[in-house]
This record gives structure tokens, sequence and C-alpha cells, in this order.
């Protein structure tokens, strides 16, 4: 080996050891906020790390500060992280320290990094399932080249998404990225690394899998809770090539990194690297290791520290120079450590900020009702948007359970996309919700705009690890640097006996995410014109779309047919819809129905049945978040008398919060409490149409209801 690595990885490991070492000797003033560091493991880290180019894209995980080291971030760096200081480089004091956030122009790229144990693996996969399609030929690849003979070895060193990267210069020169996800060995029995996993070697993607095995998860070891370690694990994988190694050796670990690195960016197709490593320290700053460890001699006896020291000396360093590494980097992270101790603190004010990126859609344009143009059913309306966005955008692609070509949707709303566009940028995906959702967070990473569909409501729920911990704050936790630009689409509502799994409402769980933006649109226009604002909406968004609009073939849902909008129709979320607009009157009882989905034509079709146009007035929402509560209480101060009306369960429900927000802004105004309607409070709705009837609401259930209301 070069004496020049030696010298490097011996003095980036003398970095981390003495950070931790001086981390436990200032206890309990660095104990305030949880930390864990990397004593033990870090040769495989430093080999790794020095080997990855500004183009690569990295996920650590949380005990991977000498791998960061490695990237070039600076002791100080990861100390005002550590003490959640306000210039802390990758979230402003938001998260734990080697939680990193980068888009430094000189180091690989690492998107926001959750401290869910194994929940990177899915987003890191999907950043190389994004370098696969710009790959793919079909449409980047004049561009790849074109970008990619004007470029030197230090490619992608831009702000935004650079192509060239992947050009065939760039893959001759052994330039072409690659993504690395890092995980511990315990992290392996999560179900979504088996997705991951999966995904990577059916598609044969460009990633490397580093797994660091200590033996232990906390206080279990692997004994208790590991059928087999990561490296035999994967060879279930078919197309997943794994190797095991000793990770406290450098030398072992750099030559053994270097030949897979290499392999991966002319062969493009994934690795697991299975690193053996002991754990040196505490598992975290609040566990301490002398609790429960019983191995804490042998693990020391494989400490990596003087296998390198003696590695150097093989190599014709002295002994001087040796100690002089080593008192450099100690000197280092005392200085680091006292310049970091005087930095500032957040501000209250600093918590405000970078909880969304600014959306260029504000408000609405283009033309909602063309002339000429003919009526279409809602779910057409869908479909049409996606093909517009599609030819115009290359960036755009769609994945889910079905939505390819055989098939294209199991409710058409996606039927020719994939015969148009091609199965790289419409295809079926496995039965596996928490990818699809979680691989756009690495599809957005690398200026690519998903959109993706859960196949129906109630499948939503493997799906919501990700999107709470990845989608929806991947932009406040990053300081703003790495918002998720996609679109989760999710057919949902009941009708036509659907039964207890194909018929459930799950917006109070969805908007009880802080993070992301939610559709809930009634009609083919305003489904539209949101997939059109939501595609160019830097941010995560959630478009719930319900069956029973879809063809309106529900009795009284005629409405959500539309003429269809133009191309050039957006409508801005957070504008709600004043459907059925009255004035103030003394003299009779007024009411104002908030509603949304589905509810809007229960609404509407009472209205017409109490021949009470006059007296009621109809907002619908269109959108849950942001929510237009400005509409709505001017319209309820009008009124006097408000009912919201929903299809879920109204039991601690999106409904019932919002009843209770309208109360205590227009308390003094009100003539009769706020009351809401939705289903039944049971678990689930009965496929037999007579108990599904009974369960959901219903124009006359909704008729009845307004009737108490007003007489009240």
């Amino acid at each position: 080996m070069e004496k020049s690595n030696l010298k490097k990885g011996f003095s980036k490991l003398c970095t981390a050891k003495a950070m931790a070492e001086l981390y436990e000797a200032n206890f309990k003033h660095v104990s305030k906020y949880v930390h864990a560091t990397s004593r033990g493991h870090e040769a495989i880290q430093i080999a790794l790390g020095m080997q990855l180019l500004p183009q690569d894209y990295a996920f650590p995980y949380y005990r991977d500060d000498a791998m960061l080291l490695s990237f070039g971030v600076e002791p100080y760096d990861l100390m005002l992280q550590l003490l959640a200081k306000k210039d802390d480089p990758f979230s402003g004091g938001r998260t734990y320290y080697s939680h990193p956030s980068l888009k430094d122009e000189d180091k690989p790229k690492i998107p926001h990094q959750s401290s869910a144990t194994g929940m990177q693996a899915i987003p890191a996969t999907g950043v190389a399932m994004g370098f696969n399609y710009r790959e793919s030929g079909n449409l980047f690849s004049d561009e790849n080249q074109e970008n990619g003979k004007a470029q030197n070895t230090n490619e992608n060193l831009g702000i935004e998404y650079d192509s060239s990267v992947h050009s065939e210069d760039s893959r001759v020169r052994g330039h072409t990225p690659l993504v690395v996800c890092s995980l511990g060995d315990a992290s392996v029995t999560e179900g979504e690394i088996a997705e991951a996993f999966q995904m990577a070697a059916l598609k044969q993607m460009p990633i490397l899998y580093l797994v660091q095995d200590n033996g232990w998860d906390i206080s279990a070891n692997e004994g208790e809770t590991r059928a087999q370690n990561a490296f035999e694990y994967a060879q279930g994988f078919h197309g997943l090539e794994a190797i095991s190694i000793d990770g406290a050796n450098f030398t072992e670990s750099y030559e053994a990194v270097e030949k897979v690195i290499k392999t991966i960016r002319e062969e493009r197709r994934p690795f697991l690297i299975h690193a053996k490593v002991p754990l040196l320290n505490h598992h975290t700053s609040g566990v301490r290791m002398e609790w429960y460890r019983d191995d804490l001699e042998a693990a020391r006896s494989r400490d990596p520290y003087p296998v390198l020291k003696q590695q150097l000396l093989d190599a014709g360093f002295s002994e001087d120079e040796v100690l002089a590494i080593e008192d450099s980097a100690k000197k280092k992270v005392q200085s680091d450590y006292e310049k970091a101790l005087q930095a500032e603190d957040p501000k209250p004010e600093d918590l405000f900020t970078n909880d969304f990126a600014p959306t260029p859609i504000t408000e609405e344009k283009g033309t909602r009702a063309p002339e000429g143009a003919e009526k279409v059913v809602m779910v057409d309306c869908a479909l049409f948007a996606v093909e517009e966005l599609m030819k115009k955008h290359k960036e755009c692609l769609l994945y889910g359970q079905d939505v390819g070509g055989r098939l294209g949707g199991v409710f058409r709303e996606a039927a020719t996309l994939a015969q148009k566009f091609g199965d790289d940028r419409v295809f079926n995906t496995p039965i596996q919700e928490a990818f699809i959702v979680g691989s756009t967070v690495g599809m957005s990473a690398v200026g690519l705009k998903p959109i993706v569909e859960v196949q129906f409501a109630d499948y939503i729920w493997p799906g919501l690890n990700q999107l709470f911990t990845e989608v929806s704050r991947s932009c406040y936790l990053s300081n703003g640097k790495w918002p998720v630009s996609m679109i989760l689409r999710v057919p949902i509502g009941a009708y036509g006996s659907g039964g207890p799994y194909h018929s459930s409402s799950v917006e109070s769980v969805i908007t009880n995410i802080r993070g992301i933006k939610i559709a809930y649109p009634s009609n083919g226009a305003d489904l539209k014109g949101l997939m059109k604002a939501a595609y160019y909406d830097p941010n995560p968004v959630v478009i719930l779309e319900h069956k029973g609009l879809y063809w309106s073939k529900v009795p009284g849902t005629k409405g959500a047919t539309s003429i269809e909008p133009s191309e050039d129709y957006v409508l801005p979320f957070g504008k709600a819809w004043l459907l059925q607009e009255i004035w103030k009157q003394d003299n009779v009882e007024t009411i104002t129905i908030v509603t949304y989905g589905m509810g809007v034509h229960w609404a509407m079709n009472a209205s017409e049945a109490l021949d009470m146009k006059d007296q009621i007035e109809v907002i619908d929402l269109r959108t849950l978040f942001p929510l237009d509560e400005d509409t709505i209480m001017t319209s309820v101060k009008k009124t006097g008398k408000c009912l919201v009306v929903t299809e879920e369960p109204s039991n601690n429900s999106f409904a019932r919060a919002l009843a209770g927000k309208i109360q205590e802004e227009c308390f003094k105004y009100l003539d009769a409490p706020v009351m809401t309607i939705g289903s039944e409070n049971m678990p689930a709705i009965p496929l037999n149409s007579t108990l599904e009837e009974t369960m959901i609401p219903s124009t006359e259930k909704v008729k009845a209801k307004i009737e108490d209301l007003l007489s009240y």
C-alpha cells in the first residue's frame, strides 16, 4: 500500500480515537445530548471513506464519525452537532451526533440520515435505482455523453445534479458514481433491509452495503438475535455478491474495498461487505458498556489502532513520525472542541425554518374548463395529467404494484403509460410498500421526480415507517438541504362492498405526519390541477384519490366528472373551493358544511334534497395540508353553524380535530356546537353490502344531521 494512504488512514484513525477519548473525559458536559462513536470500527470506515468521490452518495449510520472524517469533515463540524449548535452544518442543532446531511461540492453527498435503525437502506437503494434510470440510455444518454466530455475527473462539483457522471467517458475513467449504505449487523434483521437487498439484486444496482459487525445489538448479542450474520444472509439474494473481511485491519479493508468499488464502478452491480469489528466504546453515551458487556478484554485485543500503527512502522515510518501524527491529531481535536464550546446555540425562532422548501405554485393558472373539451371521469383526469408530465419531463417516472404495461393499475389509473413511455419509466415493483415509499428519497436526491402508488389505502401501513422517518423529516432535519420531491398516490375509501381490507380511510393518520402535503380532491379537474401542482412542488405530496369517484359509478357522484382542464392548469395547495356560496342572512338559519372527497357529494346532494341551497354553504377543502383556514373561519363566522363531514369514523379523527379548531376560533359567532358526521366507530368496514351501508355516511345521513343542526 502507498505510504501516503497509510499515513492518511492513521491520521484519521487517531483523530477519531482522540475524539472518543475526549468525549469520555468530558462526559458530564458532552453527554447532555446522546452520541455514539466509531471506536473499534475506525479501520473499515476510513478505508472506505478515503476511496469515495464527490459524485458518490453515502448513507452512514450513527456510529460512522470516522467515515465522516475520511470524507473531509472536520472534527469541529462534528462537535457542533455533538453540542447541538446553531452552525451544526448537518442539521442546525436539530438532530443527533453523527447524523449527517451533506451537500458539499468536494465531498460525497449524504441525504438526510434518520436514527431509525436500518431505515437508510431503502433510501440508499433508491439512489442506486435513480443511477440505473439515468444510465438506462433511453432518455439521458445524449445529455450524459455531451456533459461528460466537458468534465474533468472531479465530476459533480455543482450544486444541481450533474448528469455527466453517468457518461461512458466517466465509466471508462472509473468515476461513475456508486452508493454506499452503512449498517450495523443487528439492523440487518429489519424487514426493510430485505426489501432493499431484494430490489438491489433484482435490478442489479450500483450499491455497496457495508455491514459493520461488532456482535452486539445494544445489550443483546448476536447469539440471541441472529440466525446468521450478514454475509450468510446475503447468500439468499441471488445477484448480491458478498465478502467477509477483518474490518479491524486497515490494509486488508482498504484493499478489499478497492476491488469492490472498482467492480461496482465498472460493472454496475451490488455488493455487500461484511466487516468484523470490535466495539471498544459504549453503545451510546446513555448506555454504557460496563453495565452489561462480558467480552471487553477480547474486544480490546482486536483494537485496529495498534494494528495500523504497526503497519506504518513496517512500511518504514519512524517512531517519531508516528508519534507526530498522533500528537497532531490530539491537538487538532482539543482545539476544535474548545472552539465548538464557544459556538452559538440556536435561537427560539430557529425552530420554525425549513419545514418545507418554497413551492413555485402559489396561484391557480391555466384554463380549468377549455371550450369544446369533453367531460371525462376523474381517473382519466389523473391519467392525462401524468401522461402530460411524462411527455414534458424525462425526470418523471411512475412505479408501484401492477402499474406496469400488462395491467396499467388495478383501477386503470396508469393505463397505456408503460406502452407510451417504456418499462424503464413505468414499472411494477414487488409487494413492498416500504420500498415504494422510501425509495423516493433516493430518487429525489439524484434529481428525479418519482410518482409512486400504494395500491389501496389499506396497504399503506408498511410504508408509514419510511413516510414518517425518512420522507417527511428530510427537509427539516437536513436544515433545508434535502427536501424530498415525490408524489404518493393512494386510492382510498369505501364503495361497492370492498370489504375490510379495500375500503379504509386513513387521512387522520397521514395528517398527523408533519412535513408532507396532502390533497383529497372531489372531482377530476381538481385532481389534475393538484397533480400538476404536486409535480412542481419540491416537497413530498400524498394525493388521496377516492375509488368511488374514479368513474362516478356511485349514485350521486356525477359531479366528480369534469371537463378536462388544459395542460397548463395548476391548482395551488391550501386553497379551498367555496363550492356553494350563500349570503349572510339574519332571518333564517344558515350553516357551513366543511368537507372533502366523497363528503362533498353527500353534502351537495343533501343540500339539494332539502331544497336549502340558499341556506347551506359548502366548502370543498381540496387539500388537508396546507389547510385553508381563512375560508373556513370566514364562512362559519357568517353562517353561525358548522358541520364537518368525513368518511372516516369520527372519533379521534382529522374531522373532529378540525371541528375543535373551528369551535376555538369562531366560538363567539356560533349559534350551536360545531358538529361532525362520519362512519360508525367500528374496527373495519364489513364486506356485506347492508353492513357497509350501515357503517359509512350517505346523503340521507348527512341530510338528517343538517336538519338536527339547523333546529338546534
